[in-house]
């Protein structure tokens, strides 16, 4: 790909000086609200006084939490909270997110596990003592708490929280308690931009929480329900890929992550010291698969890191990712291989579609987007068709050269006007832009048996058919700029016999990103790496 532009790696002073005002101002809030809480509705009420209900509330001891007995109690889980469940006692477990009094003998709190929210209220008197309403009011938000209570269908929608019924506490015990402040609040966090938005309009002004915070303190930022969803559906883009290739009969192979030399050439490694000797972290499984075909396991796929050391600030760049990746033998052309990525990824997004309805739609509330558009049978272009429909639309490109990112996303909205498709192949690329193991196409030396995949206008794969000739393979290794020496056990294993095989490398994150329309690759990577993170 062509080199990206690289943005300044300095943050200025103003910059950070505003952020950490911004800090300041949040923490200032937070303090006063706590204080607030601790205070408000239930003053007058002495926690210390004597209370017949104390057993029904209260920290739970540390050797309690140290796994000292099984109760046999059954939990529900907040998600399972619904219609079907009134007058029903239940037992629940999750966060505090948000605590309100109504007064001095009424408090309502919105209790969050995964993602799902759930409607608490405590009424004193009654089964619920006045002291106990203070308890709960001195709990912190982000805290872990058990509560049992009854579950009730209020006449009217509850429009805080993702379940429709509301639970009336009886008993209230705290597991673990947060800080009462905290860095970022996973309210903020949750709110879409168009939410912000409105909010300046009418004066509210939410807070805004920018990406660097998300990340730094990304243990909270997760908690919130979009990012909840994001990694189950990445969950279900791995397993998805893993059980069609399975059934296809390819087989999971583990291959090492550090390598003596390079395994796509180039300067973009990590090198590190192995026991004296010079070696690096591997860019890709590449040249391992090969050799598990030469060693006749006929079809392989690997899920695992790989590692990048380019100085690409982008949007869709990582320095460490997760690589999906397939070889396999080959009959006769390498189209069999664009068949199997054609199959695969087709059956992925149905499935995506159809199991992850909650998921796709808390993604949408905070991130939205539209459902990708794809064809039964996956749109198939040759390079040289591509570069025309571009110069037809007035874009000059070099018909030899890589696609930019700019040319890649005009091509595909011309795509998606012509063809009605935002998913596609492009085959056939000038060998000159592809790595040194991939072979030359039999009529036009100039162009390679290779494709990329595309998805609303950014790749997502790159394949192609290896060379399998150990001659050959040594000239293009060499022509390329990579010393032999440093991959000589990875052109033997060519001199021993070798079948046609080819194959493709996948960007996990890359495919979420993109599936579900969203603008940074940092939000689909759980502790993302890029050249200017390292932490946490």
């Amino acid at each position: 790909m062509e080199p990206e532009q690289q943005p300044s790696q300095e943050i200025s002073k103003k910059a950070a000086k505003k952020e950490a005002a911004k800090a300041e101002k949040l923490r200032r809030r937070q303090e006063a609200a706590a204080a607030a809480a601790a205070a408000s509705g239930v003053a007058g009420v002495s926690i210390d006084s004597p209370d017949p209900l104390a057993a029904n509330y209260g920290d739970i001891p540390m050797e309690d939490l140290q796994s000292k007995a099984i109760s046999g109690r059954v939990w529900t889980t907040v998600s399972a909270l619904t219609e079907e469940l009134k007058d029903r006692t239940v037992l629940i477990r999750g966060r505090v997110q948000t605590i309100r009094a109504l007064g001095k003998n009424m408090t309502f709190f919105t209790v969050r596990e995964k993602g799902y929210t759930v409607q608490c209220v405590l009424v004193a008197p009654g089964i619920v003592s006045s002291q106990m309403v203070k308890y709960a009011m001195t709990i912190t938000k982000e805290s872990f708490v058990d509560i049992e209570g009854l579950v009730k269908v209020p006449p009217q929608a509850i429009k805080e929280t993702s379940q429709q019924v509301e639970v009336q506490v009886r008993k209230i015990y705290c597991v673990n308690r947060a800080a009462a402040i905290l860095p970022i609040n996973v309210e903020d966090a949750s709110r879409s931009e168009a939410q912000i938005e409105k909010s300046l309009e009418t004066g509210e002004k939410f807070v805004r929480v920018n990406q660097d915070t998300r990340l730094n303190y990304r243990i909270l930022d997760l908690r919130t329900p979009a990012n909840q969803a994001i990694y189950r559906l990445e969950c279900q883009v791995s397993n998805l890929f893993r059980q069609y290739l399975l059934d296809e009969d390819f087989i999971e192979i583990y291959t090492p992550k550090l390598t003596a030399g390079t395994s796509e050439g180039g300067a973009a490694v990590f090198k590190l010291d192995y026991k004296k000797q010079p070696a690096c972290l591997a860019q890709s499984p590449q040249l391992h698969k090969q050799m598990a075909i030469c060693g006749d396991l006929g079809r392989v796929f690997i899920v695992g890191p790989v590692f990048r050391a380019e100085d690409s600030y982008t949007h869709r760049h990582l320095c460490e990712f997760t690589g999906l990746d397939i070889e396999m033998e080959i009959k006769e052309h390498y189209s069999e291989v664009m068949d199997v990525v054609d199959r695969l990824f087709v059956n992925m997004f149905d499935k995506l579609n159809e199991r992850c309805k909650k998921e796709l739609e808390a993604i949408g509330k905070q991130y939205p987007f539209t459902p990708l558009k794809y064809l039964r049978e996956t749109l198939r272009l040759t390079f040289e068709e591509g570069i025309q429909m571009l110069k037809d639309a007035g874009i000059e490109v070099d018909p030899l050269g890589d696609l930019n990112t700019e040319s890649e996303r005009i091509l595909g909205k011309l795509v998606l006007e012509k063809y009605g498709t935002e998913f596609y192949i492009l085959h056939r690329y000038p060998l000159a832009v592809r790595p040194f193991y991939t072979m030359p196409c039999p009529d036009n030396a100039l162009y390679s048996n290779s494709f990329d995949v595309f998805i609303r206008g950014e790749e997502i794969i790159s394949g192609a058919q290896r060379v399998h000739i150990p001659e050959l393979l040594e000239a293009r290794a060499t022509a390329c700029g990579i010393d032999v020496k440093t991959i000589s056990s990875y052109i033997d294993s060519f001199r021993y016999g070798a079948p046609p095989h080819g194959g493709v490398g996948v960007g996990l994150e890359r495919v979420v990103m993109l599936f579900c329309g969203l603008d940074n690759i940092r939000k689909v990577s759980l502790f993302p790496r890029d050249p200017r993170r390292l932490e946490p």
